[in-house]
């Protein structure tokens, strides 16, 4: 792994949507370095409580473009997280629009007006849609099934030209179901694994979409900031779109089974109907092209990444709140 404090110490680093889940933790990271860090987000999802001590943090849209402009003149590097993310998005698809793409574009335009040194773009394996075949490769054929599948692919489309065209400094990142500390239940836009854990904690069956045979390619929360950090700073990274996932097809009856034995809770689930959202039937990404260019590779196992996330769970308080709620709760009889 580069040297986090040569890379990226006394550098001014712009990150939006970094008040979220995976920006939160990237933000860190950087303001650990030394990075002198700026977060721009607009609150949807993010927390305020989820930046560390001595980021700056600006209140606003991505679709703000003055501000945009104003922010990305001030930094020499920008990590783009800031989007809506799949639910919110097929709840609403011109919001998405105006913040998925017109948002990143923005970003783009005003990156290209400062000549900043590179920016990271996060896009998500959601893609690639329904693959021919697994593991996904990057240049496998991509069939956005949902109006988040469509933007995220035209924000990589809009860096990878502004690359080509005007020579902007671009990266991208694919992530693929991205879980561990961090995540809060409570964000009703959260991932399965975090759900899932609240539901162990409350002793209530976990609600699982389908038959559970479908299947991710789950990717621990350190892992994804590792490769987004070292595609910031990779000269080979430029131009280029990396997978990052583990390469380990599972499937959500298998989740349920490693979160029960991590946590020693027999778990018991329910099959509800499938989700609007629910369209991807197997998921896994090839990440040989990454671990080839820039020789990143994860090092979490699901296992052990889901017992790191059973540990902060319990020292947030989340599993006693869990518990506490449960029992609340009356019994039938």
């Amino acid at each position: 792994m580069i040297s986090l404090e040569r890379a990226f110490g006394g550098r001014r680093i712009l990150v939006t949507g970094g008040a979220g889940f995976v920006g939160s933790m990237l933000v860190r990271r950087l303001v650990e370095a030394g990075g002198r860090v700026t977060v721009l987000d607009d609150l949807f999802t993010g927390r305020t409580d989820a930046i560390p001590a001595g980021a700056e943090f600006v209140e606003g849209s991505v679709t703000d473009e003055p501000l945009v402009r104003d922010l990305v003149a001030r930094h020499g590097l920008v990590f783009h997280l800031a989007a809506r993310n799949i639910v919110a998005s097929t709840a609403n698809p011109r919001d998405d629009f105006a913040t998925n793409i017109g948002g990143t574009l923005n970003v783009l335009l005003a990156a290209r007006e400062s000549r900043v040194e590179r920016v990271v773009y996060t896009s998500s394996a959601s893609v690639y849609g329904n693959p021919r075949s697994i593991p996904i490769n990057e240049d496998d054929g991509l069939v956005p099934l949902s109006p988040y599948a469509v933007s995220k692919l035209a924000g990589e489309h809009y860096g990878l030209a502004f690359y080509e065209s005007y020579g902007l400094p671009v990266a991208a990142v694919r992530y693929s179901n991205v879980y561990g500390p961090g995540q809060r239940p409570e964000n009703p836009y959260c991932g399965v694994v975090s759900k899932f854990m609240t539901a162990a904690y409350e002793g209530r069956p976990l609600s699982i979409h389908g038959d559970g045979g479908q299947t991710r390619d789950f990717t621990f929360i350190g892992d994804a900031v590792d490769a987004t950090l070292l595609v910031a700073t990779h000269p080979r990274a430029e131009g280029e779109v990396f997978n990052v996932g583990t390469g380990v097809e599972t499937s959500v009856n298998d989740l349920v089974d490693v979160i029960s034995r991590v946590t020693g809770r027999p778990l018991q689930a329910e099959h509800i109907d499938r989700r609007d959202v629910d369209n991807i039937r197997r998921r896994v990404v090839n990440i040989e092209k990454i671990r080839r260019m820039l020789r990143w590779a994860p090092q979490v196992t699901l296992e052990r990444g889901i017992g790191q996330t059973v540990e902060w769970f319990e020292k947030s308080g989340l599993a006693q709140q869990a518990t506490a709620a449960a029992a609340a709760v009356p019994r039938a009889g």
